[in-house]
């Protein structure tokens, strides 16, 4: 009885992986070619987004949010006197939270309360950056968290490096059918995944100089684009 059980599934197994193949194989039942066409190039970046934060603990949760929103204050301040616009400016995230002590064998004790703050910049002006981020600090903003550098031109980059994809997908799609003493049918289907590009983020050089801000190494933007295509052949 399991014998014929087994024999059973194994046999319907095949079935449906007979019917799979068949239906797959019904998609492509025609003589094709398929080929990816793919793309890579670099733009310089001219401006960055960070993310900076001030994290402070103070007695209760009102002081940590006074302290937080005060610090805040003033590196905007600072902000908008560099030329920032406001509208490239987020601040309206904030988190405070009860700081426990737990000693050994006895019940949490509450030591005070931690106020975080985070501030997001958009600095479309690249060489501020490095004075933007010494006015945080100065003015108490005490964690850096990212920062992420951009191109005013990615969106063109974008397209440029999308249209080198298929160019590169036409070209060997034909090489292919010349190779082959085919001709092409046109194309059958195209698959396309949008691509982000890749910001660097930016490093500071391990060497002493004497300016500081050119201490800093900016990388570029990598934007790469991919496109599969399957061709009819005649």
């Amino acid at each position: 009885m399991k014998t014929t059980l087994m024999n059973g599934l194994l046999a319907t197994g095949l079935l449906f992986g007979s019917l799979s193949q068949n239906a797959i194989a019904a998609d492509y039942n025609f003589p094709h070619i398929e080929t990816v066409g793919t793309s890579h190039l670099k733009i310089a970046p001219d401006m960055a987004v960070i993310s900076v934060q001030v994290s402070l603990t103070k007695d209760d949760a009102k002081q940590a949010k006074v302290a937080v929103d005060q610090a805040v204050a003033k590196f905007i301040k600072r902000l908008k006197d560099a030329g920032v616009d406001k509208n490239a400016i987020s601040s309206a995230n904030l988190s405070i939270q009860p700081q426990y002590h737990y000693p050994s064998k006895q019940p949490k004790e509450l030591v005070g309360y931690r106020a975080n703050r985070q501030v997001i910049v958009t600095i479309k002006q690249l060489p501020k950056l490095n004075d933007i981020l010494d006015s945080a600090l100065e003015e108490g903003i005490n964690q850096v968290q990212n920062i992420s550098l951009k191109s005013s031109n990615e969106t063109a980059a974008i397209e440029q490096a999308r249209q080198a994809a298929i160019k590169d997908a036409k070209q060997k799609a034909q090489s292919l059918a010349q190779g082959f003493e085919r001709e092409l049918d046109g194309v059958w289907k195209i698959r396309y995944l949008t691509q982000q590009p890749v910001q660097p983020v930016m490093m500071r050089m391990a060497a002493m100089q004497s300016d500081t801000a050119e201490s800093y190494q900016y990388g570029q933007v990598s934007v790469e684009e991919r496109v599969e295509v399957i061709y009819k052949l005649k």
